[in-house]
């Protein structure tokens, strides 16, 4: 054991020492720092508390000391990458020290080094207390409020915009956006507040677009933390300072201003909630309506933002033009009826413009705006733009279409009252069809407002007839032909199989027999994936098969819930196929819940008669249930043992041993739910 300890002692000496000499290369110190970092801590939360723990406890304080005292010393090292790698390291001890109280003169030292130290030691040092600031550690961060005057001290300080080093101020800027948090107390002195928001002021308008990226960093989270404090700084000088920074050209700069207003959006959106729920007006949270203040000069920036989309840009991607679309979308919700009329404006103004940059804004606009407002507000508008909009599918861009496709989402989610059935839903399922199968990039948001469309005019269950039903075989057919493309990307098939599956769900009773007919082609199409099973290559095939066999498996559990008893004819080949693909599928797969969701679809429907599949099905259903380290497949094996039982009744009786065996020892993992066991 002690050599061991001796071992571990020199292991991290030579790393900080090695990290500390100023002879060697770069990236050889960085590589020691990274290293000794890692010897105090994880990602993964066991492994780091027993990095902690041999620190704490098997580490002389010989070593301790040294290994501080090199660290401290290498943050003033001119080595910006030497310098970067120590500040982890300080940052990795200080975790581990702070909350104990075992190293109370870290902070001194670096509030000397960011007051007295050259130029490359305030800057080590403010990384430093930046990456403290950071650390999700619950200990260490109650523990540095105990530091915040300390900590202030020095970030504000290396903030200001008479410190003539950029490098040194950036260092500070982003120290202080993660300091914010502990420094609660301070922001409740107005002396201290005013200070503090004059250096993040000033830096909004630094000559380097990284310190005022960072400046409206810090702005945003000022904002959501003490709101209650910023009534005085807006009206001086954050309305004017954030839309400065919204046109700026500079576009990290330009979206971060932007998302001070989505965070001025969220903040009273969140208060208003909490303010309707009080019960006496002294528990009511500051409200000082700085959004709807701000309406007539935010949003027209906003709107133009919208027109600065990226044509090439993934779908993925965090642009400008997507940062003013969600904050248009939160301002929508935070003022209601008072963004009606800008918007509209410009809708009306862009809709048919040449700019096909414009027409995207224009419909992506009147989308944003669908949640927040009152009904009774919007309906007029859905009602008057709703032909407009549709014709807007034509589009000659893919970008105008989709968002298009998109905005009749957000209406049908939103604003669904307003389609009238006999008017739009003809041209409006036409247009979202075409746009399905002709434009894979279309995909997702057309599927996702004809799901939309479906279960809102599904009507009364049980009903003959709905709105849909006109539309419905022809809607299967499409999403049949959608689905069956082979070559088609596995994205757009799961997202088409998740609208048939709506669409069965929503059908009315005359649609039955179209819907048995469509369980035909289900059961058809799960048989034909069992030879796949042999030609998958790749994780990529397996992920795309089981993908496959589980969306079968989705809309086979909607068609058995809807045809209930009418599915009995089909039972047995049902189950033949499923059966086998319980068989085939691996053992990580996800595929088998699908499967169980299905069967357990098919016995409650078959009640009784279910009993004849039980002796090829229970040994899979035993191995479920004795599956803890799956536990969502074990909990849905768990469901399905109360579904089988019910169904069955007295003819579950010889199962139901091992059932009660598997069940009571599911009761002792405590991690899977386990419903009553009253069905016996």
């Amino acid at each position: 054991m002690l050599t061991w300890l001796a071992s571990q002692s020199h292991y991290l000496l030579t790393l900080v020492q090695a990290l500390a000499n100023d002879s060697t290369e770069g990236h050889i110190r960085a590589a020691a720092g990274i290293a000794l970092k890692n010897a105090f801590s994880a990602r993964e939360f066991s492994r780091q508390a027993a990095l902690q723990a041999k620190w704490l406890n098997q580490t002389d304080q010989e070593t301790k000391t040294r290994i501080k005292q090199l660290a401290l010393e290498t943050l003033s090292s001119s080595n910006a990458q030497a310098g970067q790698a120590t500040a982890q390291v300080v940052a990795a001890i200080a975790a581990i020290e702070l909350p104990r109280t075992q190293w109370p003169d870290l902070m001194t030292v670096l509030v000397r080094n960011v007051s007295e130290g050259t130029q490359h030691q305030k800057q080590s040092s403010l990384t430093t207390i930046g990456f403290i600031c950071e650390s999700q550690d619950t200990e260490l961060r109650k523990s540095l409020v105990t530091y915040s005057n300390a900590i202030l001290t020095a970030v504000v300080q290396g903030a200001r915009k008479e410190e003539p080093n950029g490098e040194v101020r950036l260092a500070a800027i982003t120290a202080l956006g993660d300091s914010l948090e502990f420094v609660g107390n301070n922001f409740q002195h107005e002396g201290e507040r005013n200070y503090i928001m004059q250096v993040v002021c000033e830096a909004t308008q630094a000559d380097d677009s990284r310190i005022q990226q960072g400046a409206f960093g810090c702005l945003n989270r000022i904002m959501a933390l003490y709101y209650e404090n910023m009534r005085f700084y807006m009206e001086k000088a954050l309305f004017g300072l954030t839309i400065l920074g919204m046109k700026s050209g500079d576009e990290d700069v330009a979206k971060l201003a932007v998302e001070f207003w989505s965070t001025v959006c969220e903040e009273e959106i969140a208060i208003e909630d909490d303010n309707a729920q009080v019960e006496s007006s002294d528990q009511m949270r500051p409200f000082y309506n700085f959004s709807r203040v701000a309406t007539n000069e935010v949003v027209p920036v906003l709107l133009g933002l919208l027109t600065k989309q990226d044509e090439d840009a993934a779908d993925d991607e965090y642009n400008i033009s997507r940062a003013a679309y969600q904050c248009l979308q939160l301002y929508a919700q935070a003022v209601g009826g008072a963004i009606i009329q800008p918007v509209i404006g410009f809708v009306e103004a862009n809709l048919r413009h040449e700019d096909w940059h414009n027409r995207d804004a224009a419909v992506s606009a009147f989308g944003a705006i669908m949640d927040g407002p009152e009904e009774k507000l919007l309906d007029p508008i859905v009602k008057t733009g709703m032909q407009p909009l549709i014709s807007m599918m034509e589009d000659p861009s893919v970008h105008v279409r989709d968002s298009t496709a998109y905005a009749l989402g957000r209406i049908t989610e939103a604003c669904s009252d307003a389609i009238d059935p006999s008017q739009h839903l003809e041209p409006l399922v036409r247009s979202l069809f075409n746009g399905l199968i002709n434009s894979p990039k279309m995909a997702a948001s057309c599927c996702w407002a004809l799901m939309n469309l479906a279960e809102r005019f599904a009507g009364d269950f049980g009903a003959a007839q709905n709105p849909l039903t006109p539309h419905f075989n022809e809607s299967v057919s499409n999403l049949l032909t959608v689905t069956g493309r082979m070559d088609g990307e596995p994205a757009v098939r799961t997202a088409a199989y998740e609208v048939l599956n709506v669409f069965v769900q929503s059908a009315a009773n005359d649609s039955l027999t179209a819907i048995g007919e469509l369980s035909n082609v289900i059961v058809q199409r799960l048989e034909e994936t069992l030879p796949l099973q042999q030609q998958v290559v790749s994780v990529e095939d397996r992920i795309i098969l089981e993908d496959m066999q589980t969306s079968l498996c989705t809309v086979l559990q909607a068609t058995i819930q809807r045809l209930d008893k009418e599915i009995a004819p089909q039972g047995d080949r049902i189950m033949q196929v499923l059966l086998q693909i319980l068989s085939t599928v691996g053992s990580k797969s996800s595929v088998p819940e699908s499967v169980f969701a299905s069967i357990s679809s098919l016995a409650n429907a078959m009640e009784e008669d279910f009993v004849k599949y039980m002796e090829a099905f229970s040994p899979f259903l035993y191995n479920a249930l004795a599956n803890q380290e799956e536990p969502s497949l074990c909990s849905m094996a768990i469901g399905l043992v109360s579904d089988i039982t019910r169904s069955m009744g007295e003819r579950s009786q010889p199962y139901c041993d091992n059932f009660m065996n598997y069940l009571l020892n599911n009761l002792r993992v405590r991690l899977l739910f386990t419903p009553p066991l009253s069905w016996f």
